[in-house]
């Protein structure tokens, strides 16, 4: 078994919230950290730390490949991936273009498994590795004005359920990662996107607020970055993690209500928690 301190980890997603957390908490604990960004002059920062950076674009195949290449050509191996690059995308999937939608699951699904795809042969000659996909308690319980991310989120746990079992015989562990609330520019980034998108005479307009707090609900009561970062690194450096891991405010409740509250009833609830039962009414009295 290969011994899971001192490792050479590979972060996505760095420029904010849990991925630069993580990338800040693997090196405190004594890793090579390469942590990655689209933009790379947003990590430059964590260069000064001590951290090594790199750009990556994980819609990108070439980005994908020589940073890949490059972390090889001057690390020797790659032991821990974390796959944390992705965004949300919000509003009413009868509007949404379908060009944000696949952009959506490009960043969330697709880059992540092209990613994998590129690391796969590095880990299978050195014997092993630890791949850690991020994947969120809203790909359990699906809420109205998120359905391009629920759905992308549901399909990444999908993959890593598969590759878990695919990848077992060979050494490789799959881990995934379902957060709750975590303290991020995730809805700030979210809202924005919303706006830009939100059609001027949508039969929606009248419950803008309410997209709009959908996009910003994963901040209300989230949990710090930091402090969900080290429980984190600790799981995932055991000598027998855990091939689940769900940490922060609502990673639990969420995924019970979906088991145990009848759909009709469930529906009933999150229509009026995002203003859908005012649009009913509306509807009915023209």
């Amino acid at each position: 078994m290969r011994p899971y301190k001192g490792c050479i980890v590979l972060i996505t997603g760095c420029s904010s919230g849990l991925g630069r957390a993580l990338a800040v908490e693997f090196f405190k604990q004594g890793h090579t950290v390469f942590a990655t960004a689209r933009r790379v002059e947003e990590v430059q920062d964590l260069a000064a730390q001590g951290l090594i950076t790199q750009p990556l674009d994980v819609t990108n195949s070439s980005s994908i490949s020589t940073a890949i290449q490059t972390i090889v050509k001057r690390a020797g191996r790659i032991d821990l991936l974390i796959n944390n690059a992705g965004f949300g995308l919000m509003g009413p999937l009868a509007e949404i273009p379908l060009a944000e939608v696949r952009l959506q699951f490009e960043t969330n699904v697709i880059g992540p498994l092209a990613l994998i795809q590129a690391v796969f042969p590095y880990m299978l000659k050195q014997g092993g590795g630890r791949i850690v996909n991020v994947g969120s308690a809203s790909g359990l319980l699906t809420t109205p004005f998120a359905g391009p991310y629920c759905a992308s989120k549901a399909a990444f746990h999908s993959l890593s359920d598969a590759m878990r079992m695919e990848m077992a015989p060979f050494g490789i562990e799959v881990i995934t990662l379902q957060p709750g609330k975590i303290a991020s520019k995730f809805g700030d980034t979210a809202a924005r996107i919303l706006k830009e998108l939100t059609i001027q005479d949508s039969p929606y307009c009248h419950i803008f607020p309410y997209m709009e707090r959908r996009a910003k609900a994963s901040q209300l009561g989230a949990t710090e970055a930091t402090r969900f970062a080290h429980r984190i690194v600790v799981a995932v450096t055991r000598d027998k993690p855990p091939s689940l891991l769900r940490f922060g405010k609502n990673s639990w409740k969420m995924p019970i209500s979906k088991w145990a509250v009848p759909t009709k009833l469930m529906d009933s609830v999150l229509s009026k928690m995002f203003g859908l039962d005012l649009l009913q009414k509306q509807s009915m009295n023209s």
